[in-house]
């Protein structure tokens, strides 16, 4: 058995008996005679997994104790004893958040299997708060990268509004980092404990798209064999972000509207309706004034959604950020692909950032991995880039769809795998099934 108690009691030789029993079950203890150095000892020593204290301190009282131990050692269980049992101690002793409570001498012999039973809480606790540590590090704003005016400016402005339950419409070229930052808003949020939820709308055809959002009854159309929760009640408490919220059908614009207006909605096939607590992000590639003009969008769900707007700069317009963003992939696909690769040499970095970049960071991700697949020295080099990156200059040499470049890019790998369908989709990070697809829908033979 392993795991740090701290005993918190005012009796010498009960503590010290008690310190013995434990310490032989092969745990690491701490001693404290009284209220306020308990107190210390949990501010000295993070790594306590169970408080085990009196109730009468003569300093203080155990079960004030329990809730002030919590605000040091969160994912620490308390335990409290007592010579002098009575119901309204025990029934508020748990209520604040107490793991067990014990009489002493009447229960010496539960004591034992109950601080078992506590450090295996703790243990899954500790995993969850590291869990959700490492997550809200990942979406941090922080991990967004680049140190130009343009994109240091839209971080001050997406972190001013994380910290409340304002609306956000993140606006901005496709591939420039949208959901990366409607990600780290909602996880630097006091909703980052909670669900983020995150749906494609121009991913859906109108009837599936509302489905999907709202849920629906058992029956409500053919094929609803059952009843489904939609993405609103998935998001309760959390975050919904709408991308591409300018695709939404207009008749299911006016559905959203009322969610926002009064956070209720009413699944397909249902007449009571869902209340939902639901914070709003959403984000668009078009230009939603042109749209509202030519009735394509509502004006009155704009203005909802737009209380708070954020543009992303495209990666044109930070070029600087180039060489923070290619070294960083560059440590992500040499690592995936189990390749020493240091760099990239000055004169194809010179390359990337005159380039245009067309489809924004999305697309110089692409670039790199391939580059990366492609690599056989320790630097990228010119050989590694694209021909039309790589070449510039080349009149005859016309520009590629973003298409174009994906259906090269899987087809390289596929040569590179030997056409080893599984390989190629772990090294595209892609799963098998989407890989197929689009090899159907690039006409790229099945090797």
């Amino acid at each position: 058995m392993s795991g740090t108690i701290l005993i918190i009691d005012d009796e010498d030789k009960l503590r010290h008996l008690f310190a013995r029993i434990i310490g032989l079950e092969g745990y690491h203890v701490i001693q404290a005679e009284d209220y306020k150095t308990g107190l210390q000892l949990m501010q000295k020593h993070a790594e306590i997994d169970i408080i085990l204290t009196d109730v009468k301190l003569p300093d203080g009282n155990g079960i004030d104790l329990v809730p002030e131990a919590k605000k040091y050692l969160p994912a620490a269980e308390i335990i409290v004893m007592t010579a002098f049992a009575t119901i309204h101690d025990g029934i508020e002793a748990m209520k604040r958040g107490a793991f067990d409570y014990f009489v002493k001498g009447d229960d010496n012999d539960k004591i034992i299997p109950a601080l078992s039973r506590a450090i295996d809480k703790v243990q899954l606790q500790k995993q969850v708060y590291s869990l959700q540590a490492k997550l809200n590090v990942h979406y941090s704003f922080e991990q967004i990268i680049g140190n130009s005016p343009a994109i240091q400016s839209v971080i001050k402005l997406a972190k001013k509004v994380a910290g409340t339950d304002t609306n956000v419409l993140i606006t901005g070229e496709t591939g420039a980092g949208k959901e990366l930052f409607a990600q780290s808003i909602h996880y630097s949020s006091e909703r980052k404990n909670k669900n983020f939820v995150a749906i494609n709308c121009s991913a859906f055809p109108k009837e599936l798209l509302e489905s999907e959002l709202f849920g629906h009854k058992k029956g409500a159309f053919t094929g609803a064999d059952r009843d489904k929760k939609g993405l609103f009640e998935e998001a309760h408490q959390g975050t919904l972000f709408l991308d591409e919220i300018g695709e939404m059908p207009v008749e299911l614009q006016a559905k959203l509207l009322r969610v926002l207006e009064s956070q209720t909605f009413t699944k397909l096939g249902e007449t009571k309706p869902t209340t939902v607590d639901v914070r709003i992000v959403a984000a668009t590639n078009r230009d939603l004034q042109k749209e509202i003009d030519a009735q394509g969008f509502r004006a009155d769900l704009f203005y909802r959604l737009a209380t708070f707007v954020i543009n992303v700069p495209s990666l044109n317009e930070r070029v600087e950020d180039i060489d923070a963003l290619t070294t960083f992939f560059i440590q992500r696909f040499a690592a995936k692909t189990k390749k020493i690769i240091k760099g990239i040499q000055k004169d194809a970095l010179l390359l990337l950032k005159n380039y245009r970049w067309k489809g924004n960071i999305r697309e110089l991700r692409n670039v790199i991995e391939r580059a990366c697949i492609l690599c056989d020295t320790h630097q990228i080099t010119l050989d590694d880039l694209p021909f039309e990156i790589a070449h510039p200059h080349t009149e005859s040499a016309s520009p590629l769809s973003l298409d174009e470049v994906e259906k090269l890019h899987i087809q390289k790998v596929l040569s590179l795998t030997k056409g080893n369908k599984t390989k190629t989709s772990e090294l595209l990070g892609i799963g098998l099934t989407t890989l197929y697809r689009k090899m159907e829908e690039y006409g790229i033979s099945n090797q």
